[in-house]
């Protein structure tokens, strides 16, 4: 097996507009509908000072964009993250758009992003950060206008941050500023397990189509996170078996099957799913290519491409993550007959509930 990471050539911004192109062209959409629906309304880029536990001071920047907003207020996550990119949170708000039409909820897209390493800083520098951010962002933000939520290396703690903040600067509580909040103020029951509730929703309806029993069915996942982690528990729990996993650090593989608490457990105490017991460890991208009938990319955008889709093995591929297939990979899936179920319904869940 091979462990190529993404190309650095890679943009999101382009691969989603490369996609909207190919959509736009089955259905016929005039070239003023594509001029109006590929550019996004709105991008906003702030730069602003936060104070770290040393004393010093840091400039941080951070990104809002709003896709389209004309089925109703704009709806996305806010990610923390070295590599975050204006380009990364433009592809993801126009993700977004499509999901929210896909699922039929009233909602535009848009996404969030603050380039930082969040395993760096403390809880009190992340607050400081985040309150000073939610600031920065609250000239677009809104119930009314544009709904922030969890996304990458963000909880329910950092949206009770935001809330907070943006109900101090209109000097009233507005809960309804932010979704995936703590239940303790107004948060929605479900809602930590919806994006993997979704996951598991349209697999089991895409297995039933190809007449595959999900009882016994092998499953890789990539990305341990919350879609990831949380798939993994609820696909184990159906009866599947859970081959190979994966995180930042690198997989785990093993043809008899690992359990997934136990594999929680052993994250939350070594800090990575690498070293579990019984397991042989494999690269962060190699569980994209071990054999299986179920391949979750739970992770990132982009890992698979056409350097390495021939060599996916799965029958079904539920994209968890967002964009996590390219194009020219979604050509060679097709080619072989694997069936690929899209981001924007198999992780639109976390939206909808």
């Amino acid at each position: 097996m091979h462990d190529e990471v993404k190309s650095a050539a890679l943009n999101p911004y382009h691969m989603a507009v490369q996609q909207f192109e190919l959509a736009a062209d089955m259905l016929n959409l005039s070239e003023d509908m594509r001029e109006i629906l590929r550019q996004p309304k709105r991008e906003l880029t702030v730069n602003f000072p936060v104070r770290l536990d040393n004393g010093r001071i840091k400039t941080f920047t951070g990104y809002r964009v709003q896709h389209n907003v004309n089925r109703g207020p704009a709806k996305g996550g806010i990610r923390y993250g070295p590599e975050v990119t204006l380009d990364e949170v433009k592809a993801l708000a126009m993700w977004m758009a499509w999901k929210c039409a896909v699922v039929g909820i009233p909602f535009g897209g848009a996404k969030g992003g603050v380039i930082c390493d969040p395993k760096t800083m403390s809880s009190a520098e992340l607050e400081r950060m985040t309150r000073r951010y939610a600031t920065e962002i609250s000239i677009i933000i809104g119930p009314r206008s544009d709904i922030p939520a969890p996304d990458v290396n963000t909880n329910s703690q950092v949206m009770a941050w935001i809330m907070d903040t943006y109900s101090m600067h209109e000097g009233f509580s507005s809960p309804a500023v932010v979704t995936g909040k703590p239940l303790s103020i107004g948060g929605s029951e479900g809602r930590n397990d919806a994006t993997a509730t979704g996951v598991l929703f349209v697999t089991r309806q895409a297995a039933k189509r190809l007449g595959m029993p999900l009882q016994g069915a092998r499953v890789s996942v990539q990305g341990f996170g919350n879609a990831g982690a949380i798939a993994a528990r609820l696909f184990h729990n159906e009866g599947c078996k859970i081959v190979a996993v994966s995180d930042t650090r690198g997989g785990i593989y093993n043809e008899s099957g690992l359990e997934p608490s136990s594999i929680l457990r052993h994250k939350q105490e070594q800090g990575s799913v690498v070293g579990f017991r019984n397991a042989r460890t494999i690269g962060v991208h190699d569980v994209l290519e071990v054999p299986c009938d179920i391949l979750i990319p739970a992770a990132t955008e982009g890992v698979i491409t056409a350097a390495n889709a021939d060599r996916v093995l799965a029958r079904i591929v539920t994209e968890a993550a967002n964009g996590p297939t390219t194009p020219e990979a979604d050509e060679i899936l097709f080619k072989k007959d694997i069936v690929v179920i899209p981001d924007i319904l198999a992780n639109a869940g976390g939206v909808t509930v």
